[in-house]
């Protein structure tokens, strides 16, 4: 892997759960519980699940959109859990978002002009008109719209436009990391072919990272270098796309493959059908989180939560099938 820009040890996110006339904390909603991995500089980490498995949450504690409950999130060698607000605030710029929804993360009372000019005035303190006008409209170029756009507002562009207009901002402050919370899967399948392939452009000529999170595997394999599969708020299995897809080792993983639809028809693929439903965040099982729902669920993960294992370069798997004295045959 390359100099790490993104450390993330142990990080944990809960909601507490208010009951009664004034509020008392009943429980919590173990949203992420316990997500370790790491992030090199140009690389592209995808973190895909099932929907309520925690990836969005895990992005949004990354950037202390959400503050953490605990763990350990260093960007760039510097803490940012423990940070002081005035040194995250400049810390700002260097980290930023796309967000899923291009209908409304964008104001519509403000124009393009305007939406972009607020991110660069925030971001690098310019204010002369001219200078930032020039600015914008570069922006636009290089997300692929014509800058005679620029004095439109959001409700005047397709979702895919309003997509391209939510990363020309993301980039506007010229960050290190970009967070891509699902920032294709309100968009119809050719323009999401299109806005992955500007985004993978623009990583090529900024230098940039991402952390990018989706549900859709197909997504994930185009724009991953390497992909972490989250269930019920942990990382089941961390692997490059190629090991991963070839050689899942995590029965979750297996079955999530599996469900990939193939072009050939006549070509036969085992399908996984997971039984029951998805615990709840907030009561969720003892051990291994995936073991009411694992064809292979021994004693052990009814008890004990497993660890990460190491079982080949860059591949790691949380399950007690690996373990030194288990082994699935």
């Amino acid at each position: 892997m390359s100099e790490e820009l993104l450390v993330v040890d142990n990080l944990k996110t809960y909601f507490p759960l208010k009951k009664g006339l004034f509020g008392q904390t009943s429980g919590y909603i173990k949203a992420v519980d316990g997500v370790s991995f790491r992030l090199g500089r140009g690389e592209t980490l995808g973190i895909v699940g099932e929907s309520g498995c925690g990836k969005s949450t895990t992005g949004r504690s990354i950037l202390q959109l959400v503050k953490p409950s605990g763990g350990s999130v260093r960007f760039g060698g510097e803490e940012l859990i423990s940070m002081r607000a005035q040194r995250l605030r400049e810390m700002r710029s260097q980290m930023q978002i796309i967000f899923q929804d291009p209908y409304s993360s964008l104001n519509p009372r403000l124009t393009v002009a305007t939406i972009l000019a607020e991110a660069l005035s925030v971001a690098s303190g310019q204010t002369d008109p001219r200078s930032v006008r020039e600015k914008v409209l570069g922006l636009l170029q290089l997300v692929g719209l014509n800058p005679q756009y620029a004095d439109r507002y959001p409700h005047e562009f397709s979702g895919g436009q309003r997509q391209r207009i939510g990363i020309a901002r993301a980039i506007a402050a010229r960050p290190k990391l970009i967070v891509a919370d699902e920032p294709v899967s309100a968009l119809d399948v050719s323009i999401q072919a299109q806005i992955l392939n500007l985004m993978n452009e623009l990583q090529e000529d900024m230098g940039l990272t991402y952390l990018f999170i989706s549900h859709d595997l197909g997504v994930i394999r185009h724009i991953s270098d390497r992909i972490a599969v989250m269930y019920l708020g942990r990382i089941v299995e961390i692997a490059d796309k190629k090991s991963l897809f070839a050689n899942p080792l995590h029965p979750y993983t297996q079955a999530l493959i599996s469900s990939v639809p193939i072009p050939n028809p006549d070509k036969k693929k085992e399908r996984i059908v997971l039984s029951g439903d998805v615990p709840s965040p907030a009561n969720p099982p003892v051990g291994c989180a995936f073991h009411p729902r694992c064809r292979y669920a021994m004693d052990i993960c009814k008890t004990v939560r497993p660890v990460q294992l190491a079982l080949e370069q860059d591949h790691t798997v949380a399950c007690h099938l690996y373990g030194a004295d288990e082994r699935r045959e």
